[in-house]
């Protein structure tokens, strides 16, 4: 199986390569040609270790029972492709380090201070020691991990090592690098989970020979696994290639052949995919015994191979010159402070029509929407089949919310906030307030727990996690009230009156965060008060209706600290960025202050009439659970008083006169 896969992409890899040119001796400074060729095979054995692991951590935590051998099998082959990935990731921070150091090796002392120097001050060399050293944890913790939420844990581990390779995936500073990052990281991220996968259903069920109804089961899941996967590397597969060629002309250079080779590969195994489930798994689910299974295995390892060649035009591809030259902005012979600052030029002036006109997609984003929507929405569908009632208006609030989180991350909202205040202190109030609020209204835990299928075999699926997250501890802590609006109130002048702004501003990983924070913050504060979804926390409304005026009282001091402020956040950025149009930078904070006071009370306005309306209704529910009790038993408390009132009455009668 590891053969079929490396074949395929060394195959691909020195083919493309000597295609492209990428294979000839440089004209100024040539490393050589075991720096050459041994840095693109080196990086696809980084391919192939990192997604051998990540696959089969997926398959761990997703698709096997816990108990199972299978599933220490999985763990097995985590930490052997981890392996690979960490040895393969010091092998090409080395070829890297050769491809810039002119000098002959030597083991002397100046060599390895070079050495270090690149890889400690180097944002590349920064960038692949980063790589190894978290790879060489997911060794760690797959060796000794044997329970799921540790194998989460460690796949969030694998899955955050290739963050740094994305960020130098496309020249830091250069025009759409934010985008590109974005792409890059979820093309390495989905692209291992669906090679890993298949690697590790091959390994699963090539040695033992489950019954057909566990090899169907676990085929089936890992069918949905690489349909999403699929959908994910065509994506961003798309935007880099949009991105770096440029153009259709160039789709004529050595590059954009590549990139359609590659595209045909993707096209060929996405028919695969297809055939997989309209017909194999059913010929699979009905075969008796296991007569259906070694033709599967054999076309899962044709599969295979292809993939590899997909992985080897992309480590090609990594190497080849695009059409569209990537040139970092402190190259530009008169950068712009803008260019400097965010590698990109000034847009437009701003004007509340290119709110939505101007666009910057963020693909991590467009993708987290896209498929939140989806899964909602056959939530639904599939609780109607059934004949379960599910409210509309939650579905609508769903929607509405998620196209709100995805007009913000990619409108001129995200586009202006970078260089206006304002408007980042617009998307804010959106994300942080209105987005959960509808989520929160849609109660997407209760619609997960009646329409995902439970799963009975001992493993974890969509369902199980849910609910497992929902239960943890530490979400119990969180979701207390006191504790929701501390975070979702101090978190906000933590945020802006230290150096976390100024890092969301300037990396692309900060900004990330940000907008994480905000929404997940909000969602915790908006669940706690007015959470339809089942809570540890059932707070009585008037603490309730306290914390939101609290809250309100909070955002206008705030608000008041920006109005009337003289010191401008974030000085080197907006009041670095060069532009002459719009209101000068402490002006422009002002305004942000007075949308965050005036703005921002309008969703905390709509959680006090939901709390409000919430209270009245468990007033009325009470009245009518009261009035059911009386008609069912009579008036208990009505009955002891008068029976009170009738012994006073012959005590008085029977106490003789005294006057």
């Amino acid at each position: 199986m590891g053969a079929v896969l490396l074949v395929g992409t060394l195959a691909a890899l020195f083919a493309g390569l000597i295609y492209s040119g990428a294979s000839l001796p440089l004209l100024v400074v040539d490393p050589g040609p075991v720096v050459r060729f041994g840095l693109p095979v080196a990086k696809a054995f980084v391919n192939a270790g990192a997604a051998v692991s990540l696959g089969a951590l997926l398959l761990a935590a997703f698709a096997f029972p816990e108990r199972s051998s299978i599933f220490s099998r999985a763990m097995g082959v985590s930490a052997v492709g981890a392996g690979v990935w960490t040895a393969a990731s010091i092998t090409t921070a080395f070829f890297t380090f050769l491809s810039v150091y002119v000098e002959p090796v030597s083991l002397d002392q100046r060599f390895g201070e070079v050495l270090w120097l690149f890889l400690g001050e180097t944002d590349v060399g920064r960038a692949w020691l980063v790589t190894t050293l978290l790879a060489a944890v997911v060794t760690v913790m797959s060796v000794l991990v044997r329970s799921y939420p540790l194998v989460f844990a460690t796949g969030v581990v694998a899955v955050t090592a290739w963050w740094p390779l994305a960020e130098q995936g496309h020249a830091a500073g250069t025009a759409n690098h934010q985008a590109a990052v974005s792409s890059s990281f979820i093309h390495a991220v989905f692209a291992a989970f669906w090679v890993g996968g298949l690697v590790m259903m091959l390994i699963a069920h090539w040695s033992d020979k489950p019954d057909n109804t566990v090899f169907h089961r676990t085929l089936e899941r890992y069918s949905t696994i690489a349909l999403v996967s699929f959908i994910a590397v065509g994506a961003s597969g798309v935007t880099n290639a949009v991105l770096r060629v440029g153009s259709f002309e160039g789709l004529a250079s050595p590059y954009g052949v590549l990139v359609l080779a590659k595209v045909a590969a993707l096209a060929v195994l996405g028919l695969w995919g297809a055939w997989y489930r309209t017909r194999l798994l059913q010929t699979v689910k009905k075969s008796v015994g296991t007569s259906a299974r070694p033709t599967l295995i054999r076309v899962m390892m044709l599969e295979l191979g292809v993939m590899g060649v997909a992985m080897g035009l992309a480590v090609a591809l990594s190497r080849t010159q695009t059409p569209v030259r990537q040139v970092p902005s402190e190259q530009l012979t008169q950068p712009t402070p803008a260019e400097i600052l965010t590698g990109e030029v000034l847009p437009p002036e701003f004007e509340w029509v290119r709110v939505f006109t101007e666009w910057k997609i963020d693909l991590l984003w467009v993708l987290l929407v896209g498929f939140g929507i989806f899964f909602y929405v056959a939530g639904h569908r599939k609780l109607a089949k059934r004949g379960d009632s599910w409210s509309i208006w939650r579905t609508v609030s769903w929607v509405s919310g998620l196209l709100i989180l995805g007009f913000v991350t990619n409108s001129g909202l995200a586009l202006y906030g970078t260089y206006l205040f304002s408007i980042h202190m617009l998307a804010h109030m959106l994300l942080s307030m209105a987005v959960p609020l509808l989520l929160v209204l849609s109660a997407p835990v209760t619609l997960a727990s009646r329409a995902i299928a439970v799963r009975k075999d001992g493993s974890r699926g969509p369902r199980e996690w849910i609910l497992a997250v929902v239960h943890s501890r530490y979400l119990v802590v969180l979701g207390h009230p006191l504790v929701a609006s501390v975070l979702f109130a101090v978190s906000l002048i933590v945020f802006y009156y230290s150096p976390l702004f100024e890092w969301a501003l300037r990396e692309h990983l900060g900004h990330q965060w940000m907008i994480l924070h905000f929404v997940f913050t909000g969602y915790l504060f908006a669940q706690a008060l007015v959470g339809v979804d089942p809570s540890p926390h059932n707070p009585p409304y008037p603490m309730r209706l306290i914390i939101v005026l609290a809250t309100m009282a909070f955002h206008a001091f705030f608000g008041l600290s920006l109005i009337y402020g003289t010191g401008l956040l974030a000085p080197d950025w907006y009041g670095a960025m060069g532009r002459e149009w719009g209101l000068d930078p402490l002006a422009d904070q002002r305004q942000g202050g007075e949308l965050a006071w005036g703005l921002g009370e309008i969703p905390t306005l709509a959680l006090a009439i939901v709390v409000t309306y919430g209270w009245m209704r468990s007033d009325d529910r009470a009245n009518k659970r009261r009035d059911r009790l009386t008609d069912r038993e009579g008036d208990l408390e009505l009955d002891e008083y008068n029976d009170m009132l009738a012994k006073r009455a012959q005590w008085s009668e029977a106490r003789p006169n005294r006057s």
